[in-house]
């Protein structure tokens, strides 16, 4: 049998090293563990994805086409005042925490709270350039200085009392009208933003308004009662009425031509023609300034030159037609034929150029055109080029063309240098022998 051996003092040291290790392996943090594994594994931090747009050369057309419309802008609300506030919070005791003491927040706070569209529609310009913009659900309007980007409001509860404010509309005398649905009436305030009037005989759900400044009138579209109302801008009487009055069985459904099917906005030219969104039979109808209806066109359908759920219109300086249309989030410009001349935004997303939930337009006497979506809530600013600026770019164009070509051709018909001609060698002897007499 063999004896165990035992050999008290190696084995003591063995097991003193081998508890000591344990207890150092026990008291290392456990994050050292792994901690190349996890640099070598973890994945990159993702970078903020950033829009690679030159805006400055978005326009439509596209080249080599002449641009009749220029991206300019967009705004969304105030200015941010980003300075964190001073903050004099003291460290919280152990006996303030032992009592349950609230702490004090430590966060940065924004100085000034933002104001921020969130459903933007109707749209006026007055005398100065300045821009106002009735936002729904903010429930209030929105001044906007294009130039220093300040913005002021007229708000609910404290300048006015709105409802649901739809359409803007301002006169040469720069009174501001503000069409209200719920309330079922037009605000009208003074220069200076007080309220000075307002208008509720016959209405029912104003949105979209036009002051014809020559004939002095006011046209209010009334979607709720399918017609078009027509007052006296300065007296603030009810003239008439466009569009056949309906009744609960009628209601949008008329497609008669000078009726309507809950119609949206409204627009004048210089003229004094009238031009009617009418929604929901996918259409514009046209009017004379007595009322008189003229022509119409548009169809339904899902890509340009169509429409689905027009809603904001506006005419420009040439007396083309620019309509909204909201569910295909494209701007179209037709002419009084209903020929289609461009369009703006093919997508519906937040890049410059394009929309979402687009619902309003207007044009200023600057050309620039302004327009209005409620997804994600912003005003974007464009640019019209005129026919007379675009035939000036055509013409620029065809003169540097003839330039070029005439240049071509004196370069074609220039003469070239002749190549001098080699000196005539000399004249070799013939070296055959003479044959000899009588061969």
């Amino acid at each position: 049998m063999f004896a165990p051996s035992f050999q008290p003092n190696r084995d003591a040291r063995g097991l003193a090293l081998l508890v000591l290790l344990l207890i150092l392996g026990l008291a290392l943090p456990a994050s050292m563990y792994g901690k190349d594994k996890k640099k070598k594994d973890a994945p990159p931090p993702a970078e903020t994805p950033k829009l690679d747009i030159d805006t400055s050369k978005l326009v439509w057309p596209n080249p080599p086409n002449i641009a009749r419309v220029r991206w300019l802008n967009y705004y969304a609300g105030m200015k941010i005042d980003r300075t964190p506030t001073e903050t004099t919070k003291k460290k919280q005791g152990w006996m303030d925490r032992l009592a349950g003491a609230k702490q004090e927040d430590n966060t940065d706070k924004l100085k000034t709270f933002p104001w921020q569209l969130i459903g933007p529609y109707g749209i006026g310009i007055d005398s100065k350039g300045l821009v106002y913009v009735a936002d729904q659900r903010v429930g209030a309007v929105f001044i906007f200085n294009t130039e220093t980007h300040d913005t002021t409001l007229i708000k609910n509860g404290t300048d006015a009392h709105f409802g649901w404010i739809n359409g803007v509309a301002i006169d040469d005398g720069d009174r501001l009208f503000v069409s209200d649905g719920k309330m079922h009436r037009v605000l009208i305030f003074n220069p200076q933003h007080q309220v000075e009037g307002q208008i509720v005989e016959g209405m029912a759900d104003p949105v979209g308004m036009a002051v014809d400044n020559e004939n002095r009138f006011l046209y209010v579209v009334d979607e709720q009662q399918d017609q078009v109302i027509v007052y006296d801008v300065d007296t603030l009487k009810l003239l008439r009425r466009i569009g056949k009055a309906v009744t609960p069985a009628t209601k949008h459904s008329l497609t008669t031509p000078g009726d309507f099917a809950a119609p949206t906005n409204v627009a004048v030219d210089h003229d004094g023609n009238v031009y009617v969104t009418d929604t929901l039979n996918s259409r514009v109808e046209i009017f004379d300034a007595d009322g008189n209806f003229i022509s119409t066109f548009g169809k339904a359908g899902d890509g340009p030159g169509f429409f689905f759920r027009p809603k904001g219109i506006a005419v420009d300086c040439d007396g083309h037609i620019w309509v909204a249309d909201e569910y295909q989030d494209r701007v179209q410009v037709f002419n009084r034929e209903g020929q289609l001349l461009t369009y703006i935004g093919d997508t519906h997303a937040n890049a410059p150029g394009q929309f979402k939930a687009l619902v309003g337009i207007a044009i200023d006497k600057q050309n620039r055109v302004f327009t209005t979506e409620q997804y994600p809530g912003r005003m974007q600013m464009f640019r019209y080029i005129t026919d007379t600026e675009a035939d000036a770019e055509k013409a620029r164009r065809q003169t540097e063309l003839a330039k070029a070509a005439e240049s071509r051709q004196k370069i074609n018909a220039a003469p070239t240098a002749e190549t001098p001609k080699p000196a005539n060698p000399p004249t070799q002897k013939d070296s055959t022998p003479p044959k000899p007499p009588g061969t």
